[in-house]
């Protein structure tokens, strides 16, 4: 909290920095106990209690260049989001589904879109990442509403299981929208964890097909 000084204080402080004269010891004595910047800029990456803001700024991909955020809103299609812990996600695409199994009682379905939602992931932490802590909110993007989520048998790769350090995999989620909510959606993808500061990452697109 900023504290704020009356006029009366103030006047006071000005008067005995009037009395002290220059200054300069107290200017020399702060300097040699100031901690270098090298060294207060020192983080262990793999920490697993460093807060988002600070892995991004030190180890994400763009720490050299200063320029690293936690940016978790307004990406798009195709654009990457980091986790703390080295979990990479990116919508890479939606797309009208028509491949339906009548096998299993699956069609399109009337004033709706039916489409799949593709992800692609990638662990470059230390440890496994658990897909099935993952899920995905998917909205309309131009007039509201929120689609529904199904499943179709044909190319399905859903979220669960590990993935194991070092390794990328390529899942999806499939969904129902109504079609008067048009077809520019924002993909959600929000992460199950103990972690309640994590931040879900928000993906813009359009379903395409």
């Amino acid at each position: 909290m900023r504290a704020r000084a009356t006029a009366a204080t103030a006047a006071l402080l000005l008067a005995a920095l009037t009395a002290c004269g220059g200054g300069s010891s107290d200017s020399s004595s702060a300097s040699k106990t100031a901690t270098p910047a090298s060294e207060s800029e020192k983080v262990d990456c793999t920490s697993q209690t460093l807060d988002q803001a600070e892995w991004m700024k030190h180890c994400g991909d763009e720490a050299d260049s200063g320029e690293a955020e936690a940016k978790s809103t307004g990406l798009k299609f195709g654009e990457t989001y980091t986790w703390p812990d080295g979990l990479k996600v990116s919508v890479t695409d939606a797309k009208r589904f028509t491949d339906f199994n009548e096998e299993y009682g699956e069609a399109a379905e009337p004033g709706s879109i039916d489409f799949r939602v593709t992800l692609k992931l990638d662990n470059t932490g230390k440890k496994p990442a658990a897909l099935d802590d993952l899920s995905l909110i998917v909205e309309g993007a131009t007039n509201g509403g929120e689609a529904s989520f199904t499943s179709f048998e044909n190319g399905s790769q859903p979220l669960e299981g590990r993935l194991a350090p070092g390794v990328s995999a390529t899942k999806n989620a499939d969904h129902v929208l109504e079609s008067k909510y048009g077809k520019k959606v924002v993909v959600t993808v929000q992460r199950n964890s103990d972690d309640f500061s994590l931040d879900f990452p928000e993906f813009t697109g359009e379903i395409t097909g």
